[in-house]
């Protein structure tokens, strides 16, 4: 149990096999530090959007949310951070509807949070050693170190894992980080570490056990690779320097 107020987001998005099992893994002696589960149906074509309606008359802290047409990652993002800075928690958690990532670490994420001070804290499948052994494919590890030895060299920090869409912000960031400018697609969390180094917040990482199952990917490796170099250009050129 944590004595800290948090709100979960968690972006949807042909969801509908997990999203219910994951709402499940919720540790219950959590449920009274719970202000909101924001979820934020991105305009998803299966029952994802009727899951969500449904998990919420079984759970009155559940909130769905629901795009007309999918909008991206970033963009569910975006909405759920707006949420979360109305509804006044002490932090936001980031918990993506597919299972990838784990809710059971969320009681020790928040404490060690709340311990070191931290503004960002981002779930690392690197550090907790479980990498390729929890199913990562060896191409996207590969990728996962060379972008990751680039991210620690641009903005000088010593993370291990810039790619884990698992991430905890404080209440001072979830004020002031201009979070409605950055990206609508996947390199949306690599912008908030971005913005959070120029402006100076405390950022770390927590290891979490990795689980690539049935879930599918909806993120384009290259793609996305171009758009993480992109983001470590627009650093070096002062672009989240500013407020």
């Amino acid at each position: 149990m944590t004595d800290v107020e948090f709100s979960i987001i968690m972006p949807a998005f042909n969801a509908a096999d997990h999203i219910g099992t994951v709402l499940d893994r919720i540790p219950a002696v959590l449920q009274p530090s719970i202000k909101n589960i924001w979820i934020v149906n991105d305009g998803s074509k299966d029952l994802t959007g009727a899951m969500a309606d449904t998990l919420a008359l079984k759970n009155g802290s559940v909130r769905p949310v629901h795009f007309d047409k999918n909008r991206g990652y970033g963009a569910a993002l975006k909405k759920g951070l707006s949420l979360c800075k109305d509804d006044g928690c002490e932090v936001a958690v980031c918990l993506h509807a597919d299972g990838q990532y784990p809710p059971e670490v969320i009681p020790d994420a928040i404490r060690i949070m709340r311990e070191k001070s931290f503004d960002i804290m981002q779930g690392s499948r690197i550090a907790s050693g479980t990498a390729l052994s929890g199913g990562m494919p060896v191409y996207k590890f590969l990728a996962n170190r060379a972008l990751t030895f680039f991210e620690n060299i641009v903005f000088g920090l010593s993370m291990t894992d810039y790619h884990s869409g698992m991430l905890f912000y404080s209440r001072r960031a979830i004020k002031n980080l201009p979070f409605d400018s950055f990206s609508d697609s996947f390199d949306f969390d690599v912008e908030v570490i971005a913005s959070a180094r120029a402006h100076r917040y405390k950022i770390g990482e927590l290891p979490i056990p990795t689980h690539y199952g049935s879930e599918i990917s909806h993120v384009h490796s290259v793609f996305y690779g171009l758009q993480v170099v992109n983001v470590m250009r627009k650093y070096l050129r002062g672009r989240y320097s500013n407020p």
